[in-house]
């Protein structure tokens, strides 16, 4: 069923408003990575279904107070490059919702666009939930994310935003409703992962991605079965008892069928980006089940995870004296984020 296209529940009035504009209101929220799909061609009718990983250090970060006319500004080149899409966004969040109040919106940060971070939906719901608590209301992440256009193909970026952790989703429903989060699990406190960007790479997304998708052949159902298992009976497992070697062998064998899947996509690669990919395979080869390696989405971001820190930091060092990280690559040992986005500001009534 789709949401409503109307939110049900009191306006808050002109004053009350402004009783709280004073304060203002922030949101931090994270990326994620995207870990891979469970059944891109739908062999069973139910398209997609993901798996994903909320992690640390890569936020976008919105600001909302009272202005006398709206105004929308950014702290960096990266954050100036998303203002009309906020614009978008204050617009049909206006046409759901009735208020229009003038507002002062600033982005501090913003997550790397097209680069496998879930930074279009972070954005949405940022601007979003701050939009509705400066104006007394809570709306469900799902319910903005509806009126915002996100969440189409993929349900973690919303459940992330609300929960952290690693997410596995069902897909979207052939009615557009948003994909049912199935299990969310604690990312264990120790384990670290190796985040390498390339900044120089772009991902598929918007109709690209679209059209992508579109010319892609269809997956078998027993590869699909394939993924299905690997998720619920490999990864999962492995994450909810600690077992490292279990859920890198089913990240690792995931990350390869639907690399091979992808890649007519990619230029005939499982990597947008060949530094990253170089890099990736020479982690594969050199760790084997002491790593779970693979792309994020589209790329170009590669990601590795390790059993802890000093994993993490070794496996950096190697590949640097091994001489196989590009100068136009990037790497960050980050940690699983077991909580969702931050909000600050006066609490809706």
């Amino acid at each position: 069923m789709l949401l409503p296209a109307v939110l049900r529940m009191p306006a808050p009035s002109t004053l009350e408003i402004r009783s709280r504009a004073h304060a203002g209101v922030s949101v931090r929220a994270p990326g994620r990575l995207h870990l891979g799909f469970l059944d891109p061609s739908g062999s069973l009718g139910r398209r997609f279904g993901s798996l994903g990983l909320v992690i640390e250090n890569f936020e976008t970060e919105i600001e909302i107070m009272a202005a006398n006319a709206d105004d929308i500004s950014a702290d960096t080149p990266a954050a100036r490059a998303e203002i009309g899409r906020i614009a978008q966004h204050l617009q049909r969040l206006r046409e759901h919702t009735g208020l229009h109040e003038p507002v002062a919106l600033r982005l501090r940060q913003t997550l790397p666009a097209h680069a496998g971070f879930g930074s279009g939906t972070q954005l949405a719901l940022a601007v979003g939930h701050a939009f509705a608590r400066w104006h007394g209301l809570a709306p469900p992440s799902a319910t903005l994310a509806h009126w915002l256009a996100r969440g189409q193909r993929s349900g973690i970026g919303i459940a992330g935003f609300d929960a952290g952790g690693l997410l596995l989703d069902g897909g979207p429903g052939a009615d557009g409703a948003t994909a049912p989060l199935l299990a969310r699990l604690a990312w264990p406190n120790d384990w670290r992962v190796v985040v390498v960007l390339d900044a120089g790479q772009y991902g598929l997304s918007g109709h690209a991605e679209a059209r992508a998708i579109a010319t892609l052949p269809e997956m078998a159902q027993a590869q699909a079965a394939d993924l299905c298992h690997q998720v619920l009976m490999r990864v999962l497992p492995g994450a909810a008892s600690g077992d490292f070697a279990a859920f890198a062998a089913g990240i690792n064998h995931v990350q390869a069928l639907l690399g091979a899947h992808f890649a007519p996509a990619q230029g005939g690669s499982a990597w947008t980006s060949l530094a990253v990919g170089r890099l990736m395979q020479w982690i594969g080869t050199r760790f084997g089940t002491a790593a779970a390696i693979g792309q994020s989405s589209w790329g170009p971001t590669g990601f590795a995870c390790v059993p802890s820190a000093i994993a993490a930091q070794q496996l950096v060092d190697a590949a640097r004296q091994a001489g196989v990280v590009d100068a136009s690559l990037e790497l960050r040992i980050v940690t699983g984020r077991n909580h969702g986005a931050v909000l600050s500001g006066p609490q809706p009534p």
